[in-house]
């Protein structure tokens, strides 16, 4: 998927697609990404999705992982591996490990969460449940549709590296996080507050159970995540304060 772009990018795509004709190129203006993403599903004819964007790889072998893994599981299923993310000089920034990704603990805020999708792969048929991706969000897309997944079926973690996700100078990403960082805390924010809003009894007690474990702060669904991450993050100031 190719927003109209200028820049040589549809001329390269298509002298790979010379020889590799599973490669379908579609260039044409769009309401952002997750417009793109939602046009991209509607054109695949595989059964499995994962995304590739710019400057991000799969590790070797990867495809053929995935198929031997997604065989013996039940529609609609979502599966996700380990993610190095690179600095642009070729260092490792950070490595990312999301073992904990049941709702209530990626509501939580206090576990890794499968930051790119290089990294997971789910069935297209998942989006029968969890809807197309918001057009409206055009920075943490990827985050709601994974915590409307959770809500929907039991996700599943493969320890396990397949993905790569570069953080590239000048782009999307990299200008996102340098500056905008408050507007991305804000975003992810509301997003988990309306999540903690719809949970179920039996969700929100392991909520509390995972926040008790880490302090002696609860939540109800009447509060604002934000209040309680503020709390919480008081509570280990003081603890360290005491040390």
């Amino acid at each position: 998927m190719d927003g109209a772009s200028t820049d040589g990018t549809q001329e390269i795509v298509n002298e790979i697609a010379v020889y590799h004709q599973h490669i379908r190129l579609i260039s044409e203006k769009d309401k952002g990404q997750s417009d793109a993403m939602n046009k991209g599903i509607a054109e695949a004819k595989g059964e499995i999705i994962s995304f590739l964007n710019v400057d991000d790889y799969y590790e070797p072998g990867v495809f053929n992982r995935i198929l031997e893994v997604f065989k013996n599981l039940p529609e609609p299923s979502f599966v996700c591996g380990n993610l190095n993310i690179w600095n642009a000089d070729g260092s490792l920034k950070h490595f990312n490990r999301p073992d904990k990704i049941s709702l209530p603990e990626l509501v939580s805020n206090l576990y890794e969460w499968p930051y790119n999708p290089t990294a997971y792969f789910y069935y297209k048929s998942l989006h029968e449940k969890t809807g197309p991706y918001n057009v409206d969000n055009h920075l943490c897309m990827d985050f709601e549709f994974i915590l409307e997944a959770a809500k929907k079926i039991n996700l599943i973690h493969v320890d396990e590296v397949w993905g790569n996700f570069v953080i590239v100078e000048n782009s999307k990403t990299q200008q996102f996080h340098s500056n905008e960082a408050q507007k991305a805390e804000n975003d992810g924010d509301a997003i988990r507050q309306r999540f903690i809003a719809e949970l179920g009894d039996a969700d929100l007690k392991k909520l509390n159970e995972i926040i008790a474990s880490k302090s002696s702060i609860k939540v109800s669904k009447d509060q604002t995540f934000g209040s309680v991450i503020r709390k919480f993050k008081s509570k280990i100031k003081q603890i360290i304060s005491q040390q």
